[in-house]
């Protein structure tokens, strides 16, 4: 019989903990991916606000925001998780972790809830920013969370993956800088896919990047480049496969009891 209780006391225990990990050292977690938002979007604004229209009745400086903050979201989501299992295993206090009688289902839940966490918790602080730059329209705000949360659980879930696959910082910073980054700059984060050539429009369209983007940005403006349906359902879809992966190679104990 399921013990709800120990259940819930020890994934919060580990929650909390990754919180307050994040939290400890929030001018690098948070201020610094804010910051760059920031800078993105007053660079990226004014050399191309009046060069540049995508949708009609919407400026190009908030076409860009959602996209800024969405991009944001994903990759803080990623290193949250990422950072925090291979830190963890470099200084060697993973096994504190894996001696606690808490199964690899509070653990995944854990890390996850902390992902998601600070990814909005960056995201709400790009978009409070970006009142103060332009109005912003929140046309939809049920779809706007929902693919909030399901793209930071994407990440956060990839992020899981990643850290336990990694033994080392260096192996680590190949998924941030070969995968995450070039994925999020070419997923429409700065334009619309069609705009791109019929054949850039293909290849956009097989990055899930793309679809958490846009059915983020449809959020906001009821405008996007696909049906939101479509956009939910190939992010479920990617969710679940990573999920299912992660879970596991946590229950196998894959790189982290050998």
């Amino acid at each position: 019989m399921i013990n709800f209780k120990n259940e819930f006391l020890g994934t919060w225990t580990l929650l909390k903990k990754e919180l307050l990990r994040f939290w400890r050292v929030v001018f690098q977690t948070v201020a610094a991916p804010v910051i760059t938002a920031v800078l993105y979007l007053l660079i990226f604004s004014h050399v191309l606000a009046d060069h540049v229209k995508v949708y009609d009745n919407v400026e190009y400086t908030a076409f860009l925001i959602p996209g800024l903050i969405m991009m944001s979201l994903l990759q803080n989501s990623f290193a949250n998780s990422s950072s925090s299992l291979i830190q963890s295993k470099v200084m060697g206090n993973i096994v504190f972790i894996l001696l606690t009688p808490i199964t690899y289902l509070q653990f995944f839940l854990a890390f996850l809830i902390a992902s998601i966490v600070r990814g909005i918790f960056v995201g709400v602080c790009i978009y409070a920013f970006a009142l103060l730059y332009v109005d912003l329209p929140m046309l939809h705000p049920w779809i706007i969370f929902g693919f909030a949360m399901l793209g930071g659980a994407l990440l956060g879930t990839f992020g899981i993956i990643t850290g336990i696959w990694a033994h080392r910082f260096d192996q680590m910073a190949v998924f941030q800088n070969f995968v995450i980054m070039p994925l999020s700059f070419l997923s429409g984060v700065f334009y619309s896919i069609h705009s791109l050539p019929p054949f850039w429009q293909k290849l956009s369209q097989l990055n899930p990047f793309f679809y958490m983007i846009d059915g983020f940005r449809y959020g906001f403006f009821g405008q996007s480049d696909v049906a939101p349906l479509l956009s939910f359902s190939i992010v479920t879809f990617f969710f679940i496969v990573l999920a299912s992966v992660t879970l596991g190679m946590l229950k196998s104990g894959y790189k982290l009891r050998s």
